[in-house]
């Protein structure tokens, strides 16, 4: 019997009337229908007291749900997805919390209300690959720094300089800059240090002006950061998840900023930038940080930055050479390239365990090697 094919009702109905026929015993239309007598006697009973419409499915949904999401609820919910508009289930709850609102729905809840309301757009629900999280230990020990990729203006063209705390993930700096060289980098870097002092070491990537020509492939801003006691790493070519705190930020960036405004230019875009940047620092939960906000776990550096430098000193057993305009330093009548950029300073040669070999130094940094023979 090809009962499958017919809907529930009908098939319903069909038993009811081959029933009330008394021309078949109630046990074999069960098998033939495959249901068991309870449920034949309950049709029966539900025929009985309202014919046809006592066969209609019931719903089993509960009159009450005490675990529903309350209508206010949903509302602070969607009144802050309005204002923090690339935030998902984990953060929003994590920020109300820290507001002070209690006895929240859980975050998958939040996320199904979100998409209920179609605030999550199917592209945003991709699930993304986790990864083993590194930090230093201490802020200030590492600072990373890259320019974002540019987008376009009204105006024309910004290029964003972002500094980050390897520790907190806390924000350093966000310029928006015309273009990406020195005289852009330089002004941010002094206006950064000069309100949270200076990092142990700073990380960037290998083109300009992060890094000059061979054979030691120092910059203006390279020297410069040295000359401040800072040491200079690079990140690793091809392998931008040596920067990947920073990476990441600038996906943050986009995400939560560049995707919903235009901006005239870069006078408007480093408003924008100002205001997100305090939310970000201050009120975000970050993931990455076990969903603390990044100005927890920071602090300013003790070490100031010194707007007068003094000459280089170095020890009594150094051998002190001065930086020519060419580039070059002098020993025993011959000439070595050391760096255009370092024209002027002055570098230290120390012996090394191999003879022949000596050390190049620049402050306390060791830059390179020559190789007397």
């Amino acid at each position: 019997m090809p009962w499958q094919q017919k809907d529930h009702m009908t098939i319903k109905i069909e038993f009811i009337e081959q029933a009330l026929s008394k021309k078949f015993k109630l046990s074999e239309l069960c098998r033939e229908y495959g249901i068991s007598r309870p449920t034949a006697y309950k049709w029966l009973a539900r025929y009985q007291e309202d014919g046809v419409n006592g066969l209609a499915e019931i719903s089993r949904r509960p009159h009450q749900s005490p675990n529903r999401t309350k209508a206010e609820e949903v509302e602070l919910i969607l009144k802050t997805r309005s204002e923090y508009q690339a935030w998902g289930g984990r953060t929003l709850k994590q920020y109300l919390i820290n507001q002070g609102h209690a006895n929240l729905p859980s975050e998958s809840t939040i996320n199904r209300t979100l998409h209920r309301h179609g605030k999550i757009l199917p592209e945003e629900s991709t699930k993304r690959e986790r990864f083993i999280r590194f930090e230093r230990d201490k802020p200030n020990e590492l600072w990373q720094m890259d320019f974002k990729g540019h987008f376009r203006t009204i105006e024309g063209r910004c290029h964003p300089l972002t500094i980050l705390d390897d520790h907190s993930r806390f924000s350093i700096c966000i310029k928006a800059c015309l273009r990406e060289t020195l005289e852009t980098v330089r002004p941010a870097l002094e206006d950064a240090f000069r309100s949270y002092g200076l990092p142990d070491e700073m990380t960037m990537d290998n083109g300009p002006p992060w890094k000059g020509a061979p054979p030691f492939r120092l910059s203006r801003l390279t020297v410069w950061l040295m000359r401040l006691g800072i040491k200079v790493r690079h990140s690793t070519p091809y392998h931008p998840q040596t920067q990947g705190k920073d990476e990441r930020f600038h996906r943050t960036l986009k995400d939560e900023v560049l995707k919903f405004h235009q901006f005239q230019g870069v006078k408007e875009a480093q408003e924008y930038f100002d205001d997100w940047r305090e939310i970000y620092n201050f009120h975000r939960p970050h993931q990455g940080i076990e969903m603390k906000c990044p100005s927890s776990r920071y602090q300013p550096s003790k070490k100031k930055f010194i707007e007068v430098l003094e000459p280089v000193e170095y020890g009594p057993e150094d051998i002190v050479r001065k930086v020519q305009a060419c580039g070059t330093i002098s020993y025993k009548d011959k000439r070595y390239f050391v760096g255009e950029h370092l024209k002027g300073e002055n570098v230290a040669l120390r012996h090394s365990h191999k003879e022949g070999i000596f050390e190049i130094y620049f402050c306390e940094i060791r830059i390179g090697r020559v190789n007397l023979r």
